[in-house]
């Protein structure tokens, strides 16, 4: 669904007939049009939890469906990808379980490289996925905010064929955002070669630990700057560097705001993770350690280890099961929600200096 109103337009600000009205007499503002989960009008706060809330519960089957499919095939790809090492080092492997204590380097160089080489394709894939998710939700959010109907195969084409394109903003702001910290890093191992006596040691610690207090802030300021980036690269179908470079001139002047909004998402969704994890914490199998309440004594080693694969093993495979599911679950609902907030703060800038409602509410027949 692209029409020209999600395009780069003229700072114009808010326009229409819900900005000022002037001196000319006071006169009643008619409420701004709300086609979908925001009302098209500068939004604040409640306006932007409200229509990130409401995107979830109205278009949940497209937006989690999409993002479960995209773990679902990395966790198939996963899956695959272990099972051919598996079956190209089969041997080597079970020499490995069979003898740990006589193996050698070239019976264990194998399994090594087959293992750090999945491990490689799987890094990749996730950062391909990853892309993937970071797409789905301004394709939803799209839909959602222009109160349009839209279905699971057409969310998911439009986030692959922009994947691409959030792709190459997710490696070229990791870039940016690392140089500062290698940087960092290398002056650490330069002034590590460089100490001569303990005076020395001292002044390049005390230096260090200030060139750090000015890399963290640097990579912090980076981070927030390209917030809007994602975004950017779906609904204006913008190349990488020409939406960091959109997302680094509509931060500017409100990074603050930003940088709070931001941080208050992730601290709400970080505490209702761990409040559904506390509690699942006292659900797991919990091992005896050896101690025997029959007769009060403790078992010995051998006793031990067939009565934790016996007793404890099973329960412990069912508790990790559920515990994965209930950790993909939070997973999805973070991202969601974060990448929502940080969507819905880029349509607020855009409606605030470049008068997006209008078109907004023109596409939506408003």
């Amino acid at each position: 669904m692209a029409y020209q109103g999600w395009g780069p337009q003229g700072p114009n600000g808010p326009q229409g007939p819900y900005g000022p009205q002037g001196w000319g007499g006071w006169q009643p503002v008619p409420p701004p049009p709300q086609p979908g989960v925001i009302p098209l009008a500068p939004l604040g706060l409640g306006n932007i939890y409200n229509g990130a809330f409401s995107t979830m519960g109205r278009y949940a089957k497209q937006l989690f469906g999409a993002m479960a499919a995209g773990y679902a095939v990395l966790l198939a790809v996963m899956a695959g990808a272990f099972a051919v090492v598996y079956f190209v080092v089969r041997d080597d492997w079970q020499t490995l379980v069979d003898s740990p204590e006589r193996i050698s380097w070239d019976e264990l160089r194998p399994v090594v490289f087959a293992l750090a080489g999945a491990w490689l394709v799987l890094m990749l894939l996730t950062v391909v996925i990853n892309s993937f998710i970071s797409a789905v939700t301004p394709v939803v959010l799209e839909t959602a905010v222009l109160g349009r109907r839209t279905t699971f195969g057409a969310v998911w084409r439009r986030a692959w064929s922009r994947t691409p394109s959030v792709l190459g903003v997710t490696f070229l702001s990791s870039l940016l955002i690392a140089i500062p910290v290698v940087l960092y890093f290398l002056l650490i191992i330069a002034m590590l070669v460089s100490f001569t006596t303990d005076d020395s040691f001292a002044v390049s610690a005390g230096l260090l630990a200030l060139l750090l207090l000015a890399a963290i802030p640097v990579a912090i300021w980076l981070s927030v700057s390209f917030t809007f980036a994602p975004a950017i690269a779906v609904l204006e179908k913008a190349g990488p560097m020409t939406a960091l470079k959109r997302s680094f001139r509509l931060v500017r002047g409100t990074w603050w705001r930003t940088f709070g909004i931001m941080l208050l998402s992730a601290l709400i969704a970080g505490f209702v993770a761990m409040m559904v994890r506390i509690p699942m914490m006292f659900l797991g199998p919990s091992p005896t350690f050896g101690y025997d309440s029959t007769t009060g004594e403790y078992r010995d080693a051998g006793e031990l280890y067939t009565d934790f694969f016996r007793d404890l093993l099973p329960d412990l495979w069912t508790y990790m099961v559920i515990s994965a599911v209930v950790g993909l679950v939070l997973q999805l609902l973070f991202s969601a929600f974060t990448q929502l907030v940080a969507a819905l703060l880029y349509i607020d800038q855009r409606i605030r200096r470049e008068g997006l409602a209008d078109s907004l509410a023109q596409a939506a027949g408003r």
